[in-house]
């Protein structure tokens, strides 16, 4: 797959890992739908660093836990960019509480956006992306801490890793790969938002390499699996989190 002319949407794409990975894919040459739920004015800086920097970028506002909105998003993109060739499935919500105060605002929020979300894009890129295509999901490496206050997070995240494996399976024949990234902790708002300066010290010394990722570190992940050179990756997910687990 040559990245020439080809197109690559990024959910959640606004602000963090989502923004670096925007910004990474239209470096290797991609047009990029910077997808964003709330955060107008940060989806539209990224759009135009890419511009600025001789990119191609579209910003879209859809939430993806809505299938509607999902459908309609692919048909924009198809009738202006052209099909989709690569799929990153970024965006997500994390909100921690131990399952004891787990309310069901708590649980909704949380499964609508990063496992109901995921499947709406995964739907529509099923039968709409091109051949040859990527579908490159978020899940994370909590799923193999199993850290306290992280249930329903981890839950939904470990729910994406197997329909990771599931879909790769179901694109046989069409030459498409669908694999994860699970990232460690990385210093994103999300991350970092009301987490002590002790705490974060703490997890950066869980990595041998003794320190939190960066959104670029994560991106450069994304970026290989977008590349041609991953084509023998598939069904996979990747662990970056610098040797947590």
């Amino acid at each position: 797959m040559s990245m020439s002319n080809k197109v690559a949407l990024v959910t959640g794409a606004s602000r963090g890992i989502g923004a670096s990975i925007a910004k990474r894919l239209a470096k290797d040459g991609f047009a990029v739908v910077v997808n964003y739920a709330g955060r107008e004015d940060a989806a539209k800086e990224v759009v135009n660093h890419i511009t600025q920097s001789g990119g191609i970028a579209l910003p879209y506002q859809a939430d993806v836990s809505d299938a509607v909105l999902v459908q309609a998003m692919f048909d924009h993109v198809e009738s202006t960019l052209g099909k989709v060739d690569v799929l990153v499935n970024n965006a997500g919500v994390m909100e921690l509480k131990p399952l004891a105060k787990a309310d069901i605002q708590h649980v909704d929020k949380q499964i609508d956006i990063n496992l109901k979300g995921t499947i709406n894009t995964m739907r529509e890129a099923s039968t709409r992306l091109n051949k040859g295509g990527r579908v490159i999901n978020f899940s994370s490496s909590v799923v193999g801490l199993k850290l306290e206050n992280y249930g329903v997070y981890a839950a939904t995240k470990a729910a994406v890793e197997t329909l990771t494996a599931i879909m790769a399976k179901e694109m046989r024949g069409k030459n498409i790969t669908v694999n994860a990234v699970a990232p460690g902790p990385t210093a994103t708002e999300l991350f970092l938002k009301g987490k002590p300066e002790e705490l974060v010290e703490r997890m950066a010394k869980m990595s041998p390499l003794e320190r939190i990722g960066t959104p670029d570190d994560i991106a450069s992940v994304v970026s290989f699996l977008a590349n041609p050179d991953s084509g023998w990756v598939n069904g996979q997910v990747l662990r970056a989190n610098g040797g947590v687990i």
